[in-house]
């Protein structure tokens, strides 16, 4: 028997241990079986532990449950990925929250170099349709990932479009590999497992329910490089998607809608809000991601030719070669200058291509 997975399942079961803390006992701990057998006193006294997820940890009976899902995983041909794997997905893990333990049915490689998710309503327009279509059409030239939700409207119509135009599809799952919600989607979701893959946090007999659609937003959003609401009304998964993707400081794109149309509202208000960047096309979003790789090479070439830095740009691009994207109160506090100068500082390196603006008024150098 696999004691790491059998500890490793068992580690997700514990209570009042959720991800973060569960990240915190791998990390200290480096493996999963040296968690459950350590002593009390010895998880007590690790940062925000504490004695009752000591106890927690230390009282667990419940292995039976953990042996079952091992023989669940085993049957089905399902790749378990906790946090310590070096093919869990690398994005994932610059969250703190991120799940401890995936479990992956598919033939795609997770870190890929481009991966975009894309997530919207469930009751689509045509025009919803339409644009989601022409847009994975366009980007089929280059090898990307495309991740959604396996829901109905432009989750489905996303993995469709995918695996119409050679696109390996990744479905994030709200409930365990032992079902397909919905069931309209099995047929779909077997074309996916041979063509990308499902993937989720949640053990088998897990069933979809409504509190389980925020906790797999977070993957969604998590995954990528880039996540594109394509078409939602004012409230939903989607918005929440996005919020979250903006705490990751992920790029967040949203294709515009007309002002009057309920099913637009919401990406609309994403623009207007700076917490997406307004897309028209494919070419945006090559270009923002600077994946669009003869052109970047170039251009990157020239800007470090040509570009002479100031003083006080080179303390912001310091400062930001140190982190993945900063806010501008927090450029603010780390270089000491002016907003003034921070400003104008800012415009030339954007205009030079030197840094890349994103939605929320952050910033980070540009690929």
């Amino acid at each position: 028997m696999n004691n790491d997975l059998l500890y490793q399942i068992a580690l997700t079961k514990v209570a009042h241990i959720g991800d973060v803390h569960a990240r915190t006992l791998i990390n200290y701990f480096k493996d999963a079986p040296s968690i459950f057998n350590a002593s009390r006193k010895e998880l007590e006294r690790i940062d925000g532990i504490g004695t009752i997820r000591a106890n927690a940890v230390k009282s667990f009976r419940d292995f039976e449950s953990c042996e079952k899902e091992m023989h669940f995983i085993e049957k089905n041909k399902i790749v378990p990925l906790c946090i310590n794997d070096p093919n869990y997905p690398q994005r994932l893990l610059r969250s703190m929250d991120c799940p401890t333990l995936l479990y992956y049915k598919g033939n795609t490689n997770l870190n890929e170099s481009k991966i975009i998710s894309i997530v919207g309503t469930r009751n689509n327009s045509e025009y919803g349709k339409s644009i989601c279509e022409k847009l994975i059409e366009d980007l089929s030239k280059e090898n990307i990932i495309i991740v959604s939700g396996l829901a109905y409207g432009i989750d489905t119509i996303s993995h469709q479009a995918a695996l119409k135009n050679g696109l390996p599809t990744i479905g994030i799952l709200a409930h365990g590999l032992d079902r397909i919600y919905p069931p309209q989607n099995k047929n779909l979701a077997i074309q996916m497992i041979q063509h990308g893959g499902l993937l989720t946090d949640f053990t088998s007999g897990e069933a979809p329910n409504k509190q389980n659609f925020p906790r797999r937003n977070r993957i969604t959003a998590g995954i990528c490089d880039a996540l594109i609401v394509v078409e939602t009304g004012k409230t939903g998964g989607s918005l929440i998607t996005a919020e979250i993707a903006n705490s990751y400081n992920k790029d967040v794109f949203a294709m515009p809608g007309r002002i009057n149309d309920a099913k637009s509202i919401g990406c609309n208000h994403l623009i207007k809000t700076n917490k997406a960047c307004l897309i028209t096309d494919a070419n945006d979003i090559l270009e923002m991601m600077k994946w669009n790789t003869t052109s970047a090479k170039i251009f990157k070439k020239q800007t470090s030719l040509f570009h002479s830095f100031t003083e006080n740009e080179e303390k912001i691009f310091n400062v930001l070669k140190t982190e993945p994207a900063l806010n501008y109160d927090a450029l603010y506090s780390k270089t000491l200058l002016s907003n003034s100068v921070i400003a104008n500082a800012l415009l030339t390196l954007e205009m030079n291509g030197i840094i890349t603006a994103l939605p929320g008024k952050r910033y980070r150098l540009s690929n």
